[in-house]
């Protein structure tokens, strides 16, 4: 009995060593990436009852911890005053919905001119296909999300492309939201809108 006590300590003990070797290994072979804002592009989409609009927006900055392709974590920052639409090519109307989405009605620029999007995990789901559960920052208030994206690794570049879906909602996001107003008939914006992502990191 007393054999049998002393190999499951010695096992037990083994496999604590092993655990802290694999996780140093992972640690110390992590790769930390920069993101190229010169090759990045984020587009957003959104809709209302009458149309839709889409357009651009700018990553300010970001960064990637990875090994090979599996990104551990990261974080990119999103430069709110950069909003442009490009589907309406009438000049006035044009800037007038560009004003109006950097206003207090939507997305109040001036005072908080960067979002922030904080990845707290990254699970594979097959091939490049990755799950990413992160922090999304708007107008100071943060909220969970899901989404999922390609991932692949070329040389000291590492490409990260997907589909965000955003509740405007959740972040007090109200102008011509049903969620806070009823009554609104075909002045309806829809409360979901997207960021179509491309982000290319370099390697430090």
């Amino acid at each position: 009995m007393k054999f049998k006590k002393l190999e499951l300590r010695n096992n037990l003990r083994f496999l604590a060593i092993l655990v802290t070797l694999v996780g140093f290994y992972g640690i110390a072979n992590a790769t930390d990436y920069n993101v190229d804002k010169s090759v990045s592009t984020v587009r957003w989409d959104a809709k209302k009852v009458t149309g839709k609009h889409n357009g651009t927006i700018a990553i300010a900055s970001g960064s990637f911890s990875a090994t090979n392709a599996n990104i551990t974590g990261g974080t990119i920052v999103i430069d709110m005053k950069s909003i442009v639409d490009l589907d309406l090519t009438d000049a006035g109307y044009n800037a007038k919905l560009t004003g109006h989405l950097k206003s207090e009605d939507f997305f109040a620029v001036d005072k908080f001119p960067e979002s922030r999007l904080v990845v707290n995990k990254v699970s594979q789901v097959s091939g490049s296909d990755y799950k990413f559960m992160a922090d999304l920052t708007i107008k100071g208030v943060t909220n969970p999300i899901e989404f999922n994206a390609k991932v692949t690794k070329n040389g000291d570049n590492l490409n990260a492309e997907g589909i965000m879906t955003i509740n405007r909602a959740k972040f007090g996001v109200k102008y011509g939201s049903s969620s806070f107003f009823e009554n609104l008939g075909d002045k309806v914006i829809y409360d979901d809108f997207t960021l179509t992502f491309n982000i290319v990191a370099k390697k430090k």
